[in-house]
């Protein structure tokens, strides 16, 4: 058989486009020739394979080889193809039968020795096999992981002749069964914060509906403390979005069983730069927003992010997706993420703190805060300030209520959410919002009101309507009222119009 096809899967973003392995054996001097766009990681499969097949007792065979993964225009990258690189070249060579190849795809780096080494990818990768009703042959670790895709053919191997065996029909190989973590998410507790009544009501109301949230007041109030806190009151994940969000981490290769339906939590240092936090390089990969799908963003100290790097922010709040642009090819990935930002009111941090420390002049103030754009404070849902704590408060034992108590009653009203529109208010549509959040004639009045003072723009409008729907769900309530109004006013104190 001088000619073998093997199927396997590169990555484009979150798609798995299917790649075709072709082995050919030819005549002439020995050489081993690899094209079809393959990068240096690709290209150095050479090596891999030819150690691989001689160390596992196979002959490699002293002919002209010629390897073309197609479709030539789609770039090769990382060492996933080693494996089918060197079962094509076996069947090609005949030492492996090539009959039953067709129904399967394989993926795995090969060790020197012939064990195969965990991939990134592999969810991806088992989504797009799924659909083909394929079985995919992964590394063992890669197939547990994979296993979580449901209705899924995955089988597992930990050495390159585990594979040929299955292949001859000499031995089977496993069906990986994913190990689901049953312990508690570990989240910190809300309990554990002193005061700050109105700024937990806040995230909880940001909680209830998807919404986003800056919370500004003076340093050791509390605002990390309530952001690290604040993935704990989220409703817990659904199977989809806890697929949605492993793949995404599978992409990076940092997915791990023991974070399954745990809620990513990501908190870059404002020295990160657009790329690092959108995404991107020369075979893009995924940025702090996606990894945060279904999770939390958090941004402390939001002022001393580079202006530039926030404004990358825009788009994504209100898409929930993120794409990503280069001369040969666009990526999409997903980056339906609620954002939380801290920052303080000033650049000493301590305007309007009662022990009058602040020394900022009133100029140093604006262009402090100026360093946060209109349109970008606009895209934030929730604005409130996180005051200092009382000398009463800060020696008072703490005695609030729990993570899990507060998640109770989110979870109940994201679910009338769900039953009323199918999404969280978050997500509503102008359309929608008219539809499912419209006030009564009270609530009307005083929103008009607020409108002519506080100048607010259409898109500020729409948003004081889903946070007052949010905050009618977490009340039960069916009808706006103009009291969840009027909270919901309260919540854009900061905002710029």
């Amino acid at each position: 058989m001088p000619v073998a096809i093997i199927s396997s899967r590169a990555l484009n973003g979150m798609m798995a486009p299917e790649v075709r392995v072709e082995a050919h054996l030819a005549g002439g001097l020995p050489a081993f020739t690899l094209v079809g766009l393959p990068e240096t990681e690709v290209k150095e499969a050479r090596d891999r394979v030819r150690a691989a097949l001689q160390n596992a007792r196979f002959e490699f065979p002293a002919r002209r080889i010629t390897v073309n993964l197609a479709p030539a225009d789609l770039p090769k990258e990382s060492g996933r193809f080693d494996l089918p690189i060197a079962l094509a070249i076996l069947a090609a060579s005949g030492q492996l039968p090539g009959n039953n190849l067709g129904t399967y795809e394989f993926a795995g780096e090969l060790a020197l020795t012939g064990e195969l080494r965990p991939i990134r990818g592999a969810l991806a990768m088992t989504l797009a096999a799924r659909d083909l009703g394929k079985t995919l042959i992964l590394p063992l670790e890669s197939a547990r992981e994979a296993a979580l895709v449901e209705g899924a053919k995955v089988l597992g191997a930990r050495h390159l002749l585990e594979v040929c065996a299955h292949l001859l029909g000499q031995a089977e190989l496993p069906l990986p069964v994913p190990e689901e973590p049953t312990a508690d998410p570990g989240y910190p507790d809300l309990s554990d914060i002193k005061g700050q009544s109105a700024a937990k009501r806040a995230l909880e109301v940001a909680a209830t509906g998807g919404h986003s949230i800056l919370m500004s007041g003076p340093p050791g109030t509390g605002k990390s403390m309530l952001a690290a806190r604040f993935p704990g009151i989220l409703p817990p994940m659904t199977e989809m979005e806890a697929l949605e969000s492993a793949a995404v981490h599978s992409l990076n290769g940092d997915f791990r069983l023991e974070n399954w339906r745990r809620r990513p939590f990501r908190s870059p240092h404002h020295t990160a730069s657009a790329v690092a936090l959108v995404g991107g390089g020369s075979s893009p990969r995924p940025g702090e927003i996606s990894l945060a799908h279904h999770g939390v963003l958090f941004l402390d100290e939001l002022p001393e992010f580079d202006r530039k790097v926030l404004e990358v922010l825009r788009e994504p709040l209100e898409s929930g997706r993120i794409t990503i642009s280069r001369a040969a090819r666009q990526a999409d990935f997903p980056a339906r993420f609620q954002l939380v930002a801290a920052m303080n009111p000033c650049p000493c941090g301590y305007l309007g703190h009662p022990n009058g420390k602040c020394r900022c002049t009133p100029d140093q103030v604006v262009r402090y805060r100026a360093k946060l754009s209109g349109p970008l404070l606009d895209r934030i849902d929730l604005q409130i300030e996180v005051p200092a704590l009382s000398e009463t408060e800060m020696t008072t034992l703490s005695e609030g209520e729990s993570s899990r108590a507060v998640q109770q009653r989110v979870e109940a009203a994201r679910n009338r959410q769900l039953a009323r529109q199918g999404k969280r208010n978050a997500d509503l549509r102008p359309s929608e919002i008219d539809r499912y959040c419209a006030p009564d004639s009270a609530g009307k009045l005083l929103l008009q009101q607020a409108i002519a003072r506080l100048q607010l723009s259409a898109r500020a409008y729409h948003r004081i309507l889903k946070i007052a729907r949010s905050i009618a769900d977490l009340a039960g309530s069916l009808t706006v009222s103009a009291a969840n109004v009027a909270e919901a006013i309260q919540y854009r104190r900061l905002s710029k119009g």
